[in-house]
């Protein structure tokens, strides 16, 4: 899904939004470094209803319906982050988008699977049990953190890939995601 080469990084445009949105003052960053590292990193501020930070990918079409969830590799700083995947499904006629946490163990790359069932709709931090995940209507994705812990924050992330569902395609075709093999950096 995300290999974070600069080919592909372009391509997404992966783009910070945080709570400035509403009048918080968290303040996010993201860098991508030349051996396709990224690098999510910032201040998470409660002051002003604040307490998300975000980064997320324009618009991608990618069927993620072979797969049985999103594995991604990750070097965090023991905070537990959401991925958040967005669909053509709505909520009162505006864009909603399906979010999961997952832990990060402070300065240790790990590998984190999430399989698509943990994913619960959210519209604005409200939970919307009844909305399902449909994995082949991926239109949009990110990462966010929103733990209500103030604070210096920072996520590395080598790749995030699909799991399951035995063969799946390269990466670097938009209409599908890879899960190239794992590689060391």
């Amino acid at each position: 899904m995300a290999e974070f080469t600069p080919e592909e990084s372009e391509k997404f445009d992966w783009r910070i939004v945080d709570d400035g949105v509403m009048g918080g003052l968290s303040q996010g960053k993201r860098e991508i470094s030349k051996d396709g590292i990224l690098r999510f990193f910032g201040t998470l501020s409660l002051a002003n209803n604040g307490g998300f930070s975000s980064l997320r990918t324009e618009a991608v079409k990618l069927d993620l319906s072979g797969a049985e969830g999103v594995m991604l590799r990750v070097k965090g700083d023991g905070r537990t982050y959401q991925v958040r995947l967005t669909t053509d499904a709505e909520y009162q006629s505006r864009e909603m988008s399906f979010q999961a946490g997952f832990p990060t163990e402070k300065d240790k790359w790990t590998e984190v699977k999430v399989p698509f069932g943990r994913f619960v709709g959210t519209w604005r931090g409200m939970e919307l049990p009844d909305k399902t995940l449909d994995p082949a209507k991926i239109l949009r994705l990110g990462l966010q953190l929103a733990d209500k812990k103030e604070g210096a924050f920072e996520l590395r992330v080598d790749w995030i890939r699909t799991y399951g569902g035995g063969d799946t395609p390269s990466p670097t075709d938009p209409g599908k995601a890879g899960s190239a093999p794992a590689t060391a950096r």
